[in-house]
């Protein structure tokens, strides 16, 4: 080892300071001194090498007393020891998860519930009812929402603190001295926009947004304090920010964890924070939902709305409480401006932050849960039509479950309203900045609504929701309610759609297959947004010429960047109407400038033809897609169910005159089957047009570059369907047998198992099994799904994917189904001759080979955790030290030649397996006709599971 040096310290080897080379590092820094190593692992928490990912290994030196097998008083000690610190520790998270779990939502539902009963003798039994084991579990459950609720209003209450203090207050709570504003508070921003002959000033056009006047200067209203109030911090808070020291409270942070909040570290500070979760818990409840209620209910009460006999309404409690909101709003209101003529500092400062988040928590109830809830309403009672329903019928089921109806109302009106955003951005990227100047733009980056809620007025704010609502409601009218009017004139027997399982494909598999795998890979591949854009772009093109106005919609020259450099900008003239209040809001030192455009004659007529050609082309285009993919799934499904004559139709298939009328299928099959053809139309529409103008010889090279591709991978693409099909299927119907069939079909019936619904099913089993797995711990199942995502299908390696995934999971799988199989209807009934026994067995033998397989494995476990156990008592005795141990080269080349020599072996070992294949595919043809008795060509009693069995061995051949 002369001239070899240690890679940390760079010393020589000692002879008490041997050097190692523990890793497959190679040159000068191959070397280490154990020690330096230790001291190394020591800082940098790691246990393998940080360039080549060699994990470092030790070998124990124990004491030369040490005995061969440790004495039985040691293993005894040390298995008390373990057993009594994992009770301690059993015993502590109980502790933690009944205080986490059950005394705090408990308590929270409770309170809540004696809050809002509002009897006397809840308030004499209330020591007794918060205790109590009545309907414990269901109040549990309630005060996990109620916590929840808690939890998500300190957040935002700390959430808005950040925003007054990063973004400021509005003007009116930050300054002092009282100014009266340069313009009314009907002036500002976009209503001097919309106004045609009204004049920009600079200062408000300084204010706008970029280029979509999203952010719209403050002003005092009238429904807030008119004038501003402070002007500089009170001298205690001065005070109170020269005292204050980061330092403590970034410590206070950092010794304040996740675990020692929940009490997870072993300590019993956490009942302390159960006390306080506990107070708050009340205080919140108590401030922002039964004062407000109280309030509100006095109000109706006191105005006669519900009289004491009179029945309540739906949601009573929610609307009274936001009744009281909005009281208690116009009190902090009337009780700010009594404080500011009292020149009262700190108390109009307090008032006016109350009012900023009453306003903030109602204007964001609004947006979030009312606006999208009446779009929800208003999709629904446009689209009553379409599926032959009434009124009466929506009214009937929200009477039955008006929290459901609700909610599903409120989450298509949510999604509405996402992707109607989502058109908007698209319509952004290719028209010209300014077109939309009455619509925010979301993806400004100084566009924030908690500040426009926190700065603007409510009446501003009400304007923007009406107008928000109308612009919503006008979509709808032209994009679903005009289409089906014309529907109902021009083709009466299209609608309405079937949304019933009348057909033989009716299964919920299929919506499952749908919904979670076929859509979204769909829309992840179709590149529909893509599409949708050029469709844009070619209607805005031919619209603007048209109407001569594509310097005003498009810009003067196309946009071949958005990076390219904006030209220059040009102040208004005043009284030019739209074109000036356009260039106004642009005026603002922004990354997306502002193009100017000509202005044509007759401007406002063409702006007018513009509108009414929009207005035709939604709803033509809605038109479309409601009927197109429909129609092309319902007749290729009625092309597929010719033939099936012994299917009868159902009762209403059978019209008044007595003739059968064919059943309709599930309009789900029928747009989703329309809608693929749509798409590889359209994709062989544009390939087509994409090669045709190269040539003939582009088009036979291209199509033989294709069938090339699909030579190579067929076979893989054949091994890796049928792998698709075999393990979802063995996997459903796995689970069905396990615990579907015993749980839910009683023993006087015969279970019937569906294989396309099981192999359904198992697609999302697998799927869920296979995410759990990604996420578990690292073993040899995990290495493999992981190598399988990284090859992908391009680069898929097919013997990999059969040795590692396929023959593993399709034998455990085989093996849980067949081993058990036979034992109940081949091995059991030689000494069980009672039916009912025999079925008992038959149903019970998966479970119990369930549990005999998870018996096996805590068994496992705990030989595993005692065999640690042992090595720890032993290391603990007689432990003096560890050495290092070298990484071994040419151990390394070894094991390489051997593996080359396999490699080249198997190629003389490839004619035996093809004999044993054969083999194995001859005694699964001569098992398939004993499978079928020839008397009665029927499956015999044991025949299934002999046939199961076979199959298994002859997988393992096959492996062999």
């Amino acid at each position: 080892m002369e001239g070899d040096i240690c890679r940390v310290c760079r010393c020589e080897a000692q002879s008490d300071r041997p050097l190692f080379h523990p890793c497959i590092c190679t040159g000068s820094i191959k070397w280490i001194h154990q020690d330096c190593l230790m001291q190394w692992m020591r800082y940098s928490r790691k246990e393998y090498c940080e360039l080549c990912g060699h994990r470092f290994s030790f070998t124990p030196i124990y004491s030369p007393d040490m005995p061969r097998v440790l004495p039985l008083k040691y293993v005894a000690k040390g298995l008390l020891s373990s057993v009594g610190t994992a009770v301690k520790y059993w015993i502590h998270y109980t502790l933690v998860a009944l205080a986490w779990l059950g005394i705090v939502p408990l308590t929270a539902y409770r309170t809540y519930r004696f809050l809002f009963s509002g009897s006397i003798e809840m308030v004499l039994t209330l020591p007794i009812d918060m205790f109590s084991t009545e309907n414990i579990t269901i109040d549990v459950f309630r005060g996990c929402f109620v916590v929840t609720c808690t939890l998500f209003t300190f957040i935002g209450l700390v959430w808005l603190r950040e925003q007054i203090i990063h973004g400021g207050g509005p003007d009116w709570l930050e300054r002092d001295d009282p100014q009266v504003p340069e313009a009314p508070a009907n002036g500002n921003g976009p209503a001097n926009v919309r106004q045609p002959e009204a004049e920009v000033p600079d200062d408000d056009a300084a204010n706008n947004n970029n280029n979509n006047n999203n952010n719209d200067a403050p002003a005092p209203a009238a429904d807030e304090p008119p004038e501003p109030v402070i002007n500089e911090p009170e001298a205690e808070a001065a005070a109170d920010e020269a005292n204050w020291n980061p330092m403590e409270w970034e410590r206070a942070a950092e010794e304040l964890t996740w675990e020692r909040l929940l009490g997870l570290d072993g300590s019993m500070v956490f009942l302390e924070h159960v006390f306080w979760v506990v107070s708050l818990n009340t205080a919140f409840i108590v401030l922002f939902a039964f004062c407000p209620y109280s309030i509100g209910n006095f109000l109706i009460s006191f105005l006669g709305i519900n009289a004491p006999g009179k029945q309540l309404t739906y949601f009573h409690g929610l609307l009274t409480t936001m009744l009281g909101y909005c009281v208690i709003g116009i009190t902090l209101v009337k009780l700010h401006a009594i404080a500011r003529f009292l020149r009262w500092r700190r108390q109009r400062r307090i008032l006016g932050l109350c009012y900023i988040v009453v306003k903030v928590s109602l204007l964001s109830v609004v947006e979030i849960g009312v606006l999208p809830l009446v779009c929800g309403w208003w999709l629904d009672i446009c689209s009553l039509p379409m599926f032959d329903a009434t009124l009466k019928d929506r009214k009937a089921s929200f009477k039955v479950a008006p929290g459901t109806s609700l909610f599903i109302h409120w989450m298509f009106g949510m999604v509405y309203v996402y992707y109607f955003a989502s058109f908007i951005v698209l319509l952004r990227e290719v028209l010209r900045p300014g077109v939309l100047w009455f619509l925010r733009n979301l993806n400004d980056p100084d566009f924030s609504p908690i500040q426009e809620m926190i700065h603007l007025s409510i009446l501003r704010h009400t304007r923007r929701l009406i107008s928000s609502a109308t612009i919503f409601g006008s979509a709808v009218l032209l994009m679903l309610w005009a289409p089906i009017q014309i529907l109902k004139t021009f083709w009466p027997t299209f609608l309405p759609y079937t949304l019933s399982g009348d057909s033989e494909v009716n299964e919920l598999s299929l919506q499952l297959l749908l919904l979670q795998f076929v859509l979204p890979s769909f829309f992840e591949q179709s590149h529909t947004r893509i599409w949708l854009k050029g469709l844009v772009r070619i209607w805005c093109n031919v619209v603007a010429r048209m109407l001569g106005i594509k310097s005003y919609l498009l810009g003067a020259d196309p946009r071949p960047n958005e990076d390219d450099a904006a030209p220059p900008r040009q102040q208004p003239d005043a009284g030019a109407g739209l074109a000036a209040a356009h260039q106004a809001i642009m005026q603002r030192d922004v990354p997306v400038g502002f193009q100017p455009y000509e202005r044509p004659q007759l401007f406002g007529v063409r702006l007018i033809g513009l509108l009414l050609l929009m207005c035709i082309s939604l709803a033509i285009g809605s038109l479309a897609v409601l009927t197109i993919p429909v129609w092309i799934g319902r007749y290729g499904m009625a092309l597929g169910s010719i033939g099936s004559s012994n299917i009868a139709p159902p009762p209403s298939a059978v019209s008044s005159t007595g003739t059968e009328t064919p059943a309709r299928p599930h309009e789900l099959y029928t747009a989703a089957i329309g809608m693929y053809l749509c798409w590889l139309i359209s994709r062989g529409i544009a390939l087509a047009v994409n090669l045709l103008p190269q040539g003939r010889a582009a088009v036979i090279a291209r199509v033989k570059h294709w069938m090339s591709i699909a030579t190579s991978y067929a076979m893989a693409m054949i091994v890796f369907v049928h792998m698709l099909g075999v393990i979802p299927l063995m996997f459903g119907l796995l689970l069905e047998l396990v615990v579907v069939i015993p749980l839910r079909v009683p023993p006087d019936q015969t279970p019937v198992l569906f294989l396309w619904q099981d192999w359904a099913l198992g697609v999302l089993y697998t799927k869920i099994a296979c995410a759990l797995t990604l996420m578990g711990p690292d073993w040899a199942l995990k290495r493999a799904i992981e190598q399988a995502y990284r090859d992908g299908l391009r680069d898929m390696n097919l013997n990999f994917i059969v040795r590692e995934l396929g023959i593993p999971v399709i034998t455990c799988f085989g093996l849980a189904l067949a081993v058990p199989y036979v034992i109940a209807h081949s091995i059991l009934p030689l000494f069980f001759t009672n039916p009912l026994t025999r079925t008992f067995f038959a149903r019970q033998i998966y479970p119990f080979f369930l549990l005999i397989a998870f018996v096996i494995g805590i068994l496992v476990l705990q030989v595993r955790q005692f065999k640690k156990l042992y090595v720890a008592i032993k290391n603990d005795k007689y432990l003096v030290g560890q050495r290092l141990v070298n990484y071994d080269h040419q151990r390394k080349k070894q094991q390489q030649q051997r593996t080359n020599s396999r490699s080249n072996g198997s190629a003389a070992v490839e004619a035996k397996g093809e004999q044993s294949i054969v083999v194995c595919v001859c005694g699964r043809v001569m098992i398939f006709l004993n499978y079928i008795s020839p008397t009665t060509n029927q499956p015999t009693s044991y025949s299934l599971g002999s046939l199961a069995l076979a199959r298994v061995i002859s997988n393992v051949l096959v492996e062999v």
